[in-house]
């Protein structure tokens, strides 16, 4: 029975000082699980409810918005049982699907952030063919692709693993992300390049496909009149600084399995939750204050009854 145990459960050993310090963390990241809802939620309303904003882009970034979403409430309800049980433990199942959400989510990112620099280079570089190259079909199939194609890719590891022989049954993290590799005896070779192949579709390819789509909307903006530069920096700017928050946190994920000894156990967890805090939180800031029509429906929704003074803060 106590081998069944052990094969089945996994003890989650990324906290500092737990037992002095749960209802901290419960209290701050319950906060924060909270405003990312709200916050994530508003703006998702707000595009579905105006009809000015059933536009390619903002159906984009309501995407972007509700993937942030579903990623925190993959991770944050585990984080709030672990904070207020004595035990911190994790099936090893269910860590496998942790982990696949996880990286499915992640990948989508990329791939949303790639269909947004598709719809602004069309929008900004050949502004007379976009109504009929960003159709509602076209859309639609750029949002089921974004989900699908990590979901079908990560669950290939994610089913694999579930049957390698495990050495070690504590977790060196707060939650299934690469540190689920740490617990296999062996890591074989053909599983980093399954895995480096996977990366390169989900993350690098649309990496790459984003700077060429910004580099050709820099190169054309530069060559135009004043107004097509100020759309482009008013349109890109949120999506690129997206994308490299976005990217910076995803490097440290990446590189967390190689370098995890050589991080002190406090700056490991902080960098950890950066991960899981701060672009579900950055996001929703970052278009609703520099995306005009949504900062624009904002000042409408909290502030009504003083609607002139609002907008003069624009001016």
């Amino acid at each position: 029975m106590d081998s069944q145990v052990n094969i089945t459960y996994i003890t989650v050993d990324g906290y500092v000082e737990m037992h002095k310090y749960r209802f901290l963390y419960f209290v701050i990241l319950f906060s924060a699980y909270i405003l990312i809802i709200c916050s994530n939620s508003t703006i998702v309303y707000l595009i579905w409810i105006h009809q000015n904003l059933h536009e390619p882009m903002y159906v984009f970034i309501a995407a972007l918005l509700i993937n942030s979403v579903v990623f925190s409430t993959a991770i944050y309800p585990k984080l709030f049982i672990d904070f207020l049980s004595e035990k911190q433990i994790i099936s090893y199942s269910a860590c496998l699907f942790q982990f696949h959400v996880f990286y499915s989510l992640a990948g989508s990112e990329f791939l949303l952030l790639a269909a947004m620099s598709y719809d602004r280079y069309v929008s900004i570089c050949k502004p007379l063919q976009y109504p009929t190259i960003m159709k509602k079909t076209t859309v639609s199939i750029f949002l089921v692709l974004a989900w699908l194609v990590p979901a079908v890719q990560i669950a290939v590891p994610a089913v694999l693993n579930a049957n390698k022989k495990l050495c070690s049954f504590i977790l060196k993290g707060i939650f299934c992300n690469n540190t689920v590799y740490k617990l296999h005896c062996v890591i074989s070779e053909s599983q980093v390049i399954r895995d480096m192949i996977i990366l390169l579709n989900i993350v690098l390819l649309p990496m790459l496909f984003i700077l060429f789509s910004y580099t050709r909307i820099l190169i054309i903006s530069y060559r135009s009149s004043g107004e097509v530069r100020r759309k482009a920096a008013q349109t890109c700017l949120p999506h690129l600084i997206v994308l490299i928050n976005f990217s910076c946190l995803g490097f440290f994920d990446v590189i967390v399995i190689r370098l995890e000894s050589y991080f002190p156990k406090p700056v490991s967890l902080i960098m950890t939750l950066q991960v899981v805090l701060y672009n579900p939180l950055f996001n929703p800031i970052i278009y609703g204050l520099k995306m005009k029509e949504i900062s624009k429906h904002l000042k409408k929704l909290f502030c009504p009854a003083k609607m002139n003074q609002c907008l003069n803060t624009d001016k």
